[in-house]
C-alpha cells in the first residue's frame, strides 16, 4: 500500500504542477497565452475560464473525499488536453510539440489508475476488518 501511495503522489504531484503551471498564464492572460490562443483561433475571453477550471480541477484532485467531483476533474483534464492537442494538430503545428500532450496523458492516467488502486485497497481493508470483527 505504501508503494502504491508513493507512486500515486508522484504522478499526482507532477500532474498538479503541469496543470497549475498551465493555468496561471491563462488566468492572468499573459501575452504568450494570448498569442497561443490567437494562433489556435480561439477568443481570448476563454483564457481565464480555462485557467480557473484547471485550478478547480487541481483542488478537486487534491482534496480527499468527493469521489464524483474527483472523477469529473480527471475527465476535465482529459478533455482539456485532448482539445488542446486536437487544436494544435488542426492548425498544423509540428508533431514535435505533441510530447507535452503525451506526458500529460501519462500523468493523468497514472494518477487516475493509482487513485483507484488506493480506493480498492482501502475498501478491501475495510471489508476484511468487518469480516474479522464478525468472526
Amino acid at each position: 500500500m505504501k508503494k502504491t501511495k508513493i507512486i500515486y503522489w508522484i504522478f499526482t504531484g507532477l500532474l498538479v504542477a503541469l496543470m497549475v503551471l498551465g493555468s496561471i498564464p491563462d488566468i492572468m492572460s499573459v501575452p504568450d497565452a494570448v498569442a497561443l490562443f490567437n494562433h489556435l483561433g480561439y477568443p481570448t475571453y476563454l483564457l481565464p475560464f480555462i485557467g480557473i477550471a484547471k485550478l478547480l480541477g487541481v483542488v478537486a484532485i487534491l482534496i480527499p473525499g468527493f469521489p464524483r467531483i474527483k472523477e469529473w476533474a480527471y475527465a476535465g483534464f482529459v478533455f482539456d488536453l485532448t482539445g488542446a492537442m486536437y487544436s494544435s494538430i488542426s492548425v498544423g503545428d509540428p508533431a514535435s510539440g505533441w510530447l507535452i500532450f503525451i506526458i500529460g496523458y501519462i500523468l493523468i492516467a497514472g494518477s487516475y489508475i493509482y487513485h483507484h488502486k488506493i480506493l480498492k485497497s482501502a475498501s478491501s481493508d475495510t471489508s476484511s476488518n468487518k469480516n474479522s470483527l464478525t468472526i
